[in-house]
């Protein structure tokens, strides 16, 4: 979830080189950037230390942008389930693709920045795209306003203008924030991204814990308030860019110096170009495919593009790590609403569980750096860069073959599926006395039905098509009475069976063919009072059932206990206790009779509560962080530490890509193959695994390079041949 620091959000460092770049322009014989670089004035001190007063703005920028983004995600893929009516594999889909384009669009924000507007108007400007499509969203989130296809479009655009926003001024905000420090204060600029890093995950912690909040404990328009929800975020946008904008005279806003990665794309194309532009010709073999570069550019940047290409390469099976670790946002969101949420002190929000992965990431960083991996170096272990990411995709595999295991086991309460030609069916008697239930052609309840009996399960009815007229036969008291139903496939029902006027009687109702969602429980009422009642549950929730064994639609509640409701009838006003209404069950609650000042109740659960509990997300929340913690964060390092410094712009652009491919292929994955969750969480798993040994392999044959060793050499020589170079590039130090 809040990898930012691990996927380029605050290391300003590598795209922090605006002295570097400059030299690189110049030492490879190109014109420098156009414009000029005119003295930055110094920003005002921090309490009289040597920290700039501009970056208490840039924090407070960063923490409410970070609330607004990941507060928004949070409830994303449960407003697609319950405001669009869309299915899981739908929203699942959708949210990756938003996820993925976040990740797509810095690479649109850095070129802006670098080439044309800037670090801070790009920054104002995007922000101004951001808050449009905030407000935009939750407008879209009105059920009031016009259909559904106005709330589609409506969340869309601004869905897309959230991912231009976010995604444009992440390259962009973090080297901001490194440009308001002076060259020599290296340890103040140290010192400031730690602190960028904890208002990220400040940001990101709340905002998973309060927007859920605010999502389901809040209620507007009858139902959850989704428009608050989306609201709330966008305010925090709004304020963060107030905020931002207040700092402005403080600010040391440096020039735009030249898109590095542009340049890079330019010698790989022209690079391809040469190369089939003279396959057919009998021209030497050059050392390596970049050297047909040489005729436009200089060797040094042909050198460096080399380093970056390597590492770039060495990224290819890194996308199936964040296929897995973006879940927990949609497919581990969506199986916690089919858990046990009660943790005695505090029923959590479904989507309050992603809160989990920022607050453990705080906590594992100190324990790994201090203590795991200084203990693995005391036992002579050679950890390696290459090795900690192994590990890190090994665990997130494990989190996920733990969650198939908990899908599992969810399964078990869950309703049967339905194939064609099949129905299920139960029988509640509500008549004083047994009933043998008899269908034709059927072979079903061989013992007679007590009276007021809570049914085991549901059994199945075998059709011999689409639907069937049968016949049913209801044996009382040494009467038999024949009734005909039509009964369609797919279905799920329920027959009551109750006494009308002196005689045995029955109706075929239909129940509920799934748990309902988010967790939420579903009631019906039968009325079996001789008047009609009109009931009012928690105040709130009104419905009026029939008399004489009339069936009410289902409801659908907030999991509570439920014992102050109302029973209204010509009689008077009665109470009506419901009990619990627990996670993910259904239930029928028959009205009998009144007694005293109450209303007697008989309560069947049709559909079994969510017995697993919530708290078994814990284990692959736990291996999921700290498999984080090992690959992303050490990942980005190394690639950093592979690259010569005015390439690690390119190396941020080539990592947060890998992110937007890792999503794109969840939604590929949920689209194209939908199957069993459980099955899909082993496909998941199955798939890093094998990549994993991929990546360990191509790891084994990496051979790292040292980027100050390349700069020593150019300083010494002023034009090295091209075999000192391919020598220097390929200097053997295995990983």
């Amino acid at each position: 979830m809040v990898g930012d620091k691990a996927r380029g959000e605050m290391n300003a460092f590598q795209r922090n080189e605006s002295k570097e770049t400059l030299f690189t322009f110049i030492s490879a014989g190109d014109d420098p950037p156009k414009g000029d670089f005119p003295v930055q004035k110094k920003s005002p001190k921090l309490c009289g230390s040597n920290y700039p007063l501009s970056i208490a703005f840039i924090v407070v920028n960063e923490f409410c942008e970070r609330f607004s983004y990941y507060g928004m995600r949070a409830v994303l893929t449960l407003y697609f389930i319950s405001f669009f009516h869309w299915d899981e594999n739908l929203s699942t889909a959708v949210y990756h693709a938003f996820s993925a384009l976040c990740y797509f669009t810095p690479v649109i924000g850095a070129i802006m920045a670098d080439s044309w507007l800037g670090k801070y108007k790009t920054i104002i400007y995007l922000s101004i795209v951001y808050v449009v499509g905030h407000l935009i969203k939750s407008v879209g989130a009105i059920p009031s306003l016009g259909n559904q296809v106005v709330h589609v479009v409506l969340s869309m655009v601004g869905l897309f203008l959230i991912a231009l926003g976010t995604g444009g001024i992440k390259p962009c905000v973090s080297a901001f924030g490194g440009d308001q420090f002076e060259e020599e204060h290296t340890s103040e600029r140290s010192k400031f991204f730690s602190v960028f890093y904890l208002s990220i995950n400040a940001g990101s912690l709340i905002s998973t814990f309060v927007t859920p909040v605010l999502r389901g404990d809040v209620k507007c328009f009858g139902e959850d308030c989704y428009a608050l929800a989306f609201g709330v975020p966008a305010a925090l946008m709004v304020l963060a860019l107030v905020v931002f904008i207040a700092g402005s005279g403080l600010y040391r806003k440096m020039p735009p110096q030249g898109n590095v990665l542009l340049e890079v794309c330019k010698c790989i194309g022209f690079a391809i170009k040469n190369r089939l532009k003279n396959r057919s010709h009998h021209i030497p073999k050059r050392d390596h495919w970049l050297d047909w570069a040489s005729e436009k550019y200089s060797k040094k940047l042909i050198g460096e593009v080399k380093m970056v290409t390597r590492v770039l390469f060495l990224f290819i099976p890194l996308p199936m790590f964040w296929a897995l670790f973006d879940q927990q946002g949609s497919r581990w969101t969506l199986q916690a609403t089919k858990m046990n949420a009660d943790f005695g002190i505090y029923v959590l929000q479904p989507d309050q569980m992603q809160f989990l992965n920022p607050l453990l990431i705080l906590v594992f960083i100190p324990i790994f750096d201090l203590g795991l991996y200084p203990l693995i170096s005391m036992c002579k272990f050679n950890f390696t860069p290459i090795k900690k990411m192994a590990t890190g995709m090994i665990l997130a595999g494990m989190a996920f073959g733990l969650a198939a295991i908990v899908e599992v086991k969810i399964n078990e309460t869950d309703m049967p599926q339905l194939v064609p030609k099949e129905s299920l069916i139960q029988v509640l008697n509500l008549a004083k006395n047994p009933v043998q239930v008899t269908i034709q052609d059927q072979d079903l309840f061989q013992q007679p039905v007590e009276a007021f009996q809570d049914p085991a399960e549901y059994s199945n009815l075998i059709l011999n098509g689409e639907q069937q007229n049968l016949h049913f036969i209801l044996q009382h008291q040494g009467l038999s009475l024949t009734f005909n139903y039509t009964v369609k496939e797919k279905s799920v029902y329920s027959l009551i069976v109750f006494e009308a006027e002196g005689s045995l009687s029955s109706r075929l109702i239909t129940d509920l063919k799934a748990k309902p969602e988010n967790g939420l429980a579903a009631v019906r009422f039968i009325n079996g009072l001789s008047q009609d009642a009109n009931l009012t549950i928690d105040s709130k929730q009104f419905i009026a059932v029939q008399k004489n064994y009339g069936v009410s639609e289902y409801l659908l509640l907030e999991r509570d206990k439920y014992s102050n409701g109302k029973c209204i009838t010509e009689m008077g006003e009665f109470t009506l206790d419901l009990g619990l209404l627990d996670f993910g069950a259904s239930y029928t609650v028959v009205v009998t009779n009144v007694s005293g000042d109450a209303v007697k109740t008989w309560k069947s659960e049709d559909i079994k509560a969510n017995s697993v509990h919530m708290a078994w997300q814990l284990p692959q929340y736990l291996l999921i962080s700290a498999g984080e913690v090992m690959f992303s964060i050490t990942g980005l390092a190394f690639s950093y530490s592979q690259s010569p410094a005015s390439m690690k712009s390119v190396l941020q652009a080539g990592w947060l890509l890998t992110v937007a491919v890792g999503n794109t292929f969840v939604l590929i994955v949920a689209q194209a193959a939908p199957m069993a969750q459980w099955a899909e969480f082993v496909l998941f798993t199955v798939l890093l695994f094998a990549v994993c040994i991929i990546f360990s392999i191509m790891g084994y044959f990496y051979v790292s390079v040292d980027p100050e060793d390349l700069r020593e050499k150019e300083e010494k020589t002023e034009t090295p041949s091209r075999g000192n170079m391919i020598s220097l590039v390929t200097q053997k130090t295995k990983l």
